[in-house]
């Protein structure tokens, strides 16, 4: 019931990292997946999305710059900054950019859990594990 991020792997990117702090793997969580996400100055997530799977993003500190497309797959994009919530809804297409000179840090929901696995698989994906830190 309580998660401490020395408890859980690291994912590590070119962009920055994310520790899955309530996935079905931590928490044994069913229908959410949370976690932190640090993005680094001058990087980010680019144009994805998440099929079937809604995302809110909550912005702890830092700031950047968040597009989200609209129902006719127009970009929509507003700067974000501690405080700010974004909410996704699935399939929807979403980037996120750290615009500042700080890491950008965020609490990301997926509903339902899914895309922390896909994200675990990819080819640029380093994985630590517990405990670990990234060099």
């Amino acid at each position: 019931r309580f998660v401490k991020p020395e408890d859980c792997e690291t994912q590590v990117f070119d962009w920055g990292t994310i520790k899955w702090m309530s996935e079905p793997r931590v928490t044994d969580a069913q229908t959410f997946t949370a976690g932190v996400v640090l993005l680094a100055p001058g990087k980010g997530h680019t144009r994805h999305n998440h099929p079937g799977v809604e995302e809110i993003l909550y912005v702890v500190s830092g700031q950047g710059m968040q597009m989200v497309e609209d129902e006719n797959g127009q970009p929509m994009r507003q700067p974000v900054g501690a405080g700010d919530m974004v909410h996704i809804p699935a399939d929807v297409f979403h980037e996120t950019i750290n615009t500042g000179w700080e890491p950008l840090k965020l609490v990301a929901i997926y509903a339902p859990h899914g895309p922390e696995a896909f994200l675990r698989a990819l080819p640029d994906c380093t994985v630590l594990p517990p405990g670990a830190l990234p060099e």
